[in-house]
């Protein structure tokens, strides 16, 4: 017998998914690949301070963490990160080599031994960095990204192709360190090097473009000394972009490029299975696939608009056969070996998993990072996948998420609250999984609706480059629209609406509270809040001439800058709000919220100011995770009308 459902107030129904059960989930395995026929990849541990470690599937099934505390196998390279271990099989025994968080060196390991460096540290400014590691044991060397500061500003850095020999030798000597290339590009992804060894690729680009905006793939000789010769640019340019390149088992380039308006694949130059969808997307961290060649000429790709599918492309007949299993949506990381793909999926049911497909058998399976639901699957929210209308009738993407519980239902002639989620980025998108941050507050009574405004990705180039000269407007009024319409559609309470966002979507969760009347409050996130400073100096190098595209040419219109900034309306705020920030962020630093703090001074605006020591651009530990959603929904309490016993009471102060 079922239980019997009871009416209760919207947003005060008892729920399982407390925070900490959030938070213990949060995060997904990252970075798949092979050491021989083994796959492995990172994974994170919110418990252990949120580090990532690294682990291995062995034959027999079995899963291990190889690296204990304190290792911690993260790349800082462009801050975002990158691809941050690579292995070999040597002598029968693996051989890995990956970044250490805290120290950004690159340490060799085999079973058995303790890690050691092969890199050395420098003191000027933040150091040496390396990303997407290439692991050649015949050449005794690894292949990757250097990034290194010469100076103490965040723009004081150059990146060029290294290659790091295996035996240590330059784990005190920056000069044993061999450069591959000189500083043809600002920004460069990783070498992929052809099945025969003779040639190298990768990608290149400069600012003020985004990777998403231009970049040019570069082809080199290698010669048998192992140095690269007759770089020549053979895709891209400043309105194309290419994310990713790759070798055929016979030697081909294989691409993805947007000169279409999607991103589709190019085999030597030629298109391959041309479709208005997405088979790749915005290069945010060096070594994203979102393709991999199979050694029987077929390609392992990840496709769709909006959500991404793994799929089997043949390039022959252009067939594209989903992966079957409950996945909806797959994260930018492939690996291939043989006929075998491992790839990380999820779905609105299940958390991302490591997810093994047999190309001869059609067949994909679970093989690490297993979802196991922490409560009852009642208490999951369901999506609704829809098109909104905004301004001007244009499409507006969005995932809506009503209230759902097994036992619960609200009051007859009441309506539920509803939180607006706005993505960071802005260039992204948000996936189409289970998360249990939203199951949080939907299996409270409280909705949620995540909008891929106007400038996300998935939706071809068209819709990404709504936001272009745009943001601050064209994002705001997106997710306006989407709270709107849930109101006139009878869905959400017209008065109790709250808007929500970190990093760009906690710009537009700024911009939306100082410019428009929609939000009764708001839940602001590692925010950018003040234009004028975060584009000259107070950000980091990848994004520092971002604003040139998203707000426009800084020498033509500066007026702009000041103009959208919500540190510049910030006399226009009225509703109540939380701030959230991690204090060694140097993407979006606290000094944008101290700025904004101090001009809301005196005004008597009902708001809190949280800091996180430890914490940096996006939370990573457990205990902060706790703190924050709980302090977010105690805001949505006090601003909604709503009981939450059990629930820590946020102090708002004017």
């Amino acid at each position: 017998m079922g239980e019997t459902v009871q009416t209760q107030a919207y947003g005060e129904w008892p729920s399982p998914v407390d925070a900490a059960t959030a938070a213990a989930h949060d995060g997904s395995p990252e970075y798949v690949g092979f050491v021989g026929d083994e796959v492995w990849w990172t994974e994170p541990r919110p418990a252990e301070a949120g580090r990532r470690t690294l682990v291995r599937r062995h034959a027999d099934g079995t899963e291990e963490s190889v690296l204990p505390a304190p290792w911690n196998v993260r790349s800082r390279v462009i801050e975002y990160g990158g691809h941050p271990w690579a292995g070999a099989v040597r002598d029968g025994v693996p051989l890995v080599v990956f970044a250490h968080f805290p120290d950004q060196r690159l340490y060799r390991w085999q079973p058995g031994a303790e890690p050691a460096p092969l890199t050395p540290v420098s003191t000027v400014g933040p150091g040496l960095r390396w990303a997407e590691p290439v692991v050649l044991p015949e050449r005794g060397e690894v292949w990757c990204v250097l990034e290194e500061f010469t100076g103490d500003g965040p723009s004081d850095v150059r990146r060029v192709l290294a290659a790091v020999p295996l035996d240590g030798s330059a784990a005190e000597d920056r000069g044993a360190v061999r450069e591959l290339t000189g500083e043809r590009h600002r920004f460069v992804t990783g070498p992929r090097l052809s099945p025969d060894g003779t040639r190298a690729a990768w990608i290149g680009w400069d600012h003020p473009r985004m990777p998403w905006d231009g970049t040019e793939l570069v082809v080199a000789d290698v010669a048998a000394d192992g140095t690269l010769t007759g770089a020549r640019a053979v895709a891209g340019g400043p309105e194309e972009s290419v994310p990713q390149a790759d070798w055929t088992h016979d030697n081909r380039l294989l691409y993805a490029s947007d000169r279409t308006g999607w991103w589709n694949l190019y085999r030597d130059g030629e298109p391959v299975c041309p479709r208005a969808e997405e088979f790749a997307g915005p290069l945010w961290k060096l070594g994203q696939r979102w393709f991999a060649p199979l050694d029987g000429g077929l390609i392992a790709v990840l496709h769709g608009k909006g959500a991404q599918r793994l799929a089997v492309l043949d390039p022959e007949t252009c067939e594209v056969v989903d992966a079957a299993g409950p996945w909806s949506e797959f994260g930018p990381t492939l690996a291939a070996l043989g006929e075998r793909v491992v790839a990380v999926g999820a779905s609105p049911h299940s958390s991302y998993e490591v997810v093994e497909l047999d190309t001869r058998t059609g067949r994909a399976r679970v093989i690490g990072a297993a979802h196991s639901d922490a409560v009852d699957p009642a208490c999951y929210p369901e999506p609704e996948v829809r098109t909104f209308t905004g301004p001007d009738g244009r499409e507006i993407h969005a995932q809506v998420y009503p209230p759902r519980s097994p036992d619960r239902t609200g009051p007859a002639g009441e309506l539920p609250p509803y939180v607006i989620w706005a993505h960071g980025g802005p260039t992204g998108r948000f996936p189409l999984v289970l998360d249990l941050e939203i199951a949080y507050f939907t299996s409270r009574g409280i909705g949620v609706a995540e909008v891929n405004y106007g400038g996300s990705t998935g939706y071809g180039r068209e819709y990404r480059n709504r936001l272009r000269g745009e943001w601050g407007v064209v994002d705001v009024e997106d997710c306006a629209a989407v709270a709107r319409a849930l109101a006139e559609e009878g869905a959400a309470d017209p008065a109790r609406l709250a808007v929500r966002g970190g990093s760009a979507g906690g710009w537009t969760t700024a911009a939306s509270l100082t410019t428009t009347d929609v939000y009764a409050c708001g839940t602001i996130i590692y925010p950018v809040l003040d234009l004028t400073g975060w584009g000259t100096g107070e950000t980091h190098d990848f994004e520092s001439q971002y604003l040139e595209t998203l707000i426009g040419p800084r020498a033509e219109v500066p007026e702009r800058y000041e103009e959208r900034s919500p540190v510049t309306h910030a006399d226009r705020l009225s509703a109540p709000f939380l701030l959230l920030q991690g204090l060694d962020d140097v993407i979006c630093p606290p000094v944008q919220c101290e700025r904004f703090l101090a001009r809301l001074a005196g005004r008597g605006v009902p708001h809190a100011y949280i800091t996180f020591e430890g914490e940096g651009h996006g939370f990573r530990r457990a205990d902060t995770m706790v703190r924050a959603l709980e302090a977010e929904l105690s805001l949505y309490a006090q601003a909604f009308g709503l009981k939450t016993p059990g629930i820590p009471a946020l102090e708002l102060t004017p």
